[in-house]
């Protein structure tokens, strides 16, 4: 399958998932479980899924009008100057995230809300942490 394919194909199913999920959420009249979340999460992937295709169709239809402009795109996505960029933003990102989810976790105890979406919270909020000191161990060891 080619790349321009691949892309109609990310468009269309986006298209599929985001039909789906309205005719869900119009037919189901009491949903129950994971009938109440499905419609939105198929919405939301769809979304996900058309948008990501038709910018990757776009980027295509532009650079293959000028070969130029797709090789300079390419320079700027591998330059190490910007990938240290972006990693300093997702450093950034990880700091401000940790205490917001920590607070977060205490708010919704706060609230009174359900076990589980507070355990889920505490689940994630751990995960991330346990892959952060993961990942600190590894380049520690290779320095």
């Amino acid at each position: 399958m080619s790349r321009e394919t691949k892309h109609y194909v990310f468009a269309g199913v986006g298209v599929l998932f985001f039909i789906a999920g309205c005719v869900l959420l119009m037919m189901l009249s009491n949903p129950q479980g994971i009938w109440q979340v499905l419609p939105y999460i198929c919405i939301g992937a769809g979304c996900g899924a058309f948008g990501y295709g038709v910018g990757e169709i776009a980027t295509d239809r532009a650079c293959a009008k000028d070969p130029q402009l797709r090789k300079q795109m390419e320079i700027e996505k591998n330059d190490e100057r910007n990938i240290a960029i972006a990693n300093q933003a997702k450093a950034k990102a990880y700091d401000a995230m940790v205490p917001v989810f920590g607070v977060l976790m205490i708010v919704f105890a706060l609230m009174n809300v359900a076990m589980t979406p507070i355990l889920l919270l505490v689940a994630t909020y751990l995960l991330v942490v346990g892959v952060n000191v993961f990942y600190l161990n590894k380049y520690q060891k290779e320095q």
